[in-house]
């Protein structure tokens, strides 16, 4: 069977870290989306500027490129719009999005703590929740934040399994 899952949501949700977690309890190989970012990208990210589509372009299709390329895999990408899903499932079509639902102030109470993280300042995060456009109920499975990790982890396996 093939899985490839795509982690989602703004930037502090927790991609990574249930990202792994998912991947450890899958057996797949984790991935992270930071990592694919340019290095523009993260210096203008460091800098306190939010990425532009065209900033994100080239980034997604690297992250397309992966997507193919790998059997397997558990993906961590913000995927904030529908287009940028849409270039992530182009040559994919069985990608399964999980997207990490919470809200601003949760999510930067968690960000603040944070240390050496390119991702600077509360008007970043601002500016992806403006950007973001959640998927629906169809599109993704839906995660609250509201939850223990380790629940969080159990929720997305039984869904996913229900697929």
């Amino acid at each position: 069977m093939k899985t490839k899952v795509v982690v989602m949501g703004v930037s502090g949700c927790g991609k990574s870290s249930i990202g792994k977690a998912l991947a450890k309890a899958l057996d797949l190989n984790f991935f992270d989306g930071d990592d694919y970012h340019s290095q523009s990208n993260i210096e203008k990210m460091q800098s306190g500027a939010p990425l532009t589509d065209d900033d994100r372009q080239s980034w997604l299709l690297k992250l397309s490129e992966l997507i193919l390329e790998q059997p397997n895999l558990v993906l961590a990408c913000s995927a904030l719009k529908p287009e940028y899903r849409n270039i992530l499932r182009r040559q994919c079509s069985e990608l399964q999005f999980v997207y990490l639902k919470g809200d601003f102030d949760t999510i930067w109470s968690r960000m603040s703590s944070r240390k050496n993280h390119y991702f600077k300042g509360p008007s970043m995060l601002e500016s992806q929740f403006k950007a973001l456009v959640e998927p629906s109920e169809r599109e993704a499975i839906h995660v609250s934040l509201k939850q223990a990790p380790k629940q969080m982890i159990q929720e997305i396996l039984a869904k996913i399994k229900a697929l």
